[in-house]
């Protein structure tokens, strides 16, 4: 198993902490990223990943090594502590990059066959919407399962993070590590819906460079969503 975690910050505290953690008991290749240390542009909001091709975008060739990893990878872990509830301004410009990526546009087809886990961390609240941060582009880019892991540690570093917190972190990333490791993997009743739509609906399409990919995937004709189902097996 491959897998491929982004932190959002590039400070080793709790969220980095039980990112590690699940990945540990994945028991798989492990490939991560901080930001903004390892990616630290903003998009410039030219279009041209939409209109025309993401390789024309100014930071394709910096975001390269970890695109390859996202593709590669058999579960994405996306890990950010809760600034002003939300995510980091670093892990929402590094998602900005991929917009051209979302089922509305240019899906990558390997997501369909991927698991992510969205976690996040805060002395007090906002795991929930820094969570939907982070998972609604998973949802969008096509990723077959999502899970979600918010963490009140009632602390601003994992030496201070109580022993009961940290038992029950244990538990939750057991369960989840539980459930990738023995999933089915398949999109979702609500992904495949989505899918159908933006294939109804790219027939004609919004401009030539979603259209073509479309067209060239032979995705305009079928429903590619129902085939075969993958198990996920650890290595």
């Amino acid at each position: 198993m491959k897998i491929t975690i982004i932190h959002g910050q590039s400070h080793k505290g709790s969220t980095y902490h039980i990112a590690r953690e699940l990945a540990k008991k994945l028991n798989g290749e492990v490939s991560e990223f901080f930001l903004p240390k390892d990616f630290d542009k903003f998009c410039t909001g030219c279009t041209n990943c939409f209109v025309k091709s993401e390789t024309l975008c100014p930071h394709y060739e910096m975001l390269k090594p970890i695109t390859a990893a996202l593709d590669n990878a058999d579960v994405i872990i996306l890990a950010s502590p809760v600034y002003v509830y939300h995510a980091t301004g670093a892990m929402k410009s590094f998602l900005d990059h991929y917009g051209y990526r979302w089922m509305v546009h240019r899906p990558e087809e390997k997501m369909f066959r991927k698991q992510a886990v969205c976690i996040s961390t805060a002395a007090g609240a906002g795991m929930k919407s820094t969570n939907k941060d982070m998972a609604d582009s998973m949802f969008f880019w096509g990723i077959a399962k999502t899970y979600k892991l918010g963490v009140r540690v009632a602390a601003v570093d994992w030496n201070a993070v109580g022993k009961k917190t940290k038992k029950k972190i244990n538990k939750k990333t057991n369960a989840i590590a539980r459930k990738i490791l023995n999933k089915n993997i398949k999109p979702s009743f609500k992904t495949k819906a989505f899918f159908n739509i933006m294939r109804m609906m790219q027939k004609k399409g919004w401009n030539e460079a979603d259209v073509a990919y479309w067209k060239n995937k032979g995705w305009n004709a079928k429903n590619v969503l129902g085939g075969k189902t993958h198990r996920t097996k650890t290595v």
